[in-house]
């Protein structure tokens, strides 16, 4: 059975179980009908990934794995922070009425840095870092600016990466891993989604530096279930399994700024029926 599943069936009941309730509290989420939207969360949850065993795919559900590498490179690649360079209507509530999120997320990737070898954005530190200074513990991305919150239609809740380069005993060829820090996660509306999206982007980056693939690590500062959400969370997770899917990434491709959606594929996937009109709150 998918490893992913696993993770995600023990981690949903861990907050059903365990978690507490913000019912009557003080919250800032509302639903579309105006009442507030209220959570059982658990605070600080990691779980990790080894990316060269099986890509981490629920099969509980489908992951559209070309929908969430297109928002992966709208932010990553394109590093575009307005909703009309993406197909998908994911921030359509969070854009105004030119389509701009404001100062968030691919915003935030397209910013100039000074560095010593000169003015970089985060993405394209990382990828030099990567090939010029692989053992270095500063290969990172940070999206949480406080100076831009004020100007952001929504603060990131997937706010830093930070990659890290290790070897394995008797093998050339260097180890790409990786940790993906959140300070907020919906588990139904987006955790798989976010776990395809960074483990497709530590793929690409590795590609990119000629690595293998290693761990991915995700860690959630407030892993949380809508109230709303709760029956579904619980019918989701009591349905059968299927192995992982295998993972494809074009080969050809060695340039970051060249992958696309096409260049993304999970093979023999097999997944439980589609969740629909899942209620966002806002």
């Amino acid at each position: 059975m998918s490893y992913a599943d696993q993770v995600f069936v023990n981690m949903c009941k861990g907050i059903l179980e365990n978690g507490t309730s913000t019912e009557g509290e003080k919250v800032r989420p509302k639903w579309e009908d105006g009442t507030f939207a209220y959570t059982i969360k658990q605070f600080g949850v990691v779980n990790r990934y080894d990316l060269s065993k099986e890509f981490p795919a629920i099969t509980l559900r489908r992951t559209p794995i070309k929908t969430a590498t297109e928002e992966l490179l709208w932010i990553w690649q394109r590093k575009s922070n307005n909703i009309h360079d993406l197909n998908a209507h994911i921030w359509d509530s969070w854009a105004d009425e030119d389509g701009s999120i404001g100062k968030a997320y691919g915003y935030q990737m397209s910013v100039k840095h000074q560095y010593p070898e000169g003015m970089m954005d985060q993405v394209d530190r990382v990828i030099y870092d990567l090939k010029n200074n692989p053992y270095s513990r500063r290969i990172m991305t940070n999206i949480y600016v406080h100076q831009d919150l004020h100007e952001m239609n929504l603060y990131p809740c997937a706010y830093s990466m930070t990659f890290n380069v290790t070897k394995r005993p008797g093998e050339d060829k260097l180890v790409l891993n990786s940790i993906l820090n959140q300070r907020s996660n919906d588990i139904l509306a987006a955790n798989a989604w976010n776990v395809a999206q960074y483990a497709v982007l530590t793929h690409m980056m590795a590609q990119v530096a000629d690595m293998q693939v290693g761990e991915f690590v995700h860690v959630i500062a407030d892993a949380h279930i809508y109230d709303r959400h709760v029956p579904m969370i619980k019918e989701l997770i009591g349905r059968e399994q299927y192995p992982a899917p295998k993972f494809w990434l074009n080969p050809e491709v060695y340039d970051f700024y060249d992958f696309t959606p096409e260049d993304v594929k999970l093979i023999d996937y097999q997944y439980g029926e589609q969740i629909t009109n899942i209620p966002v709150a806002v």
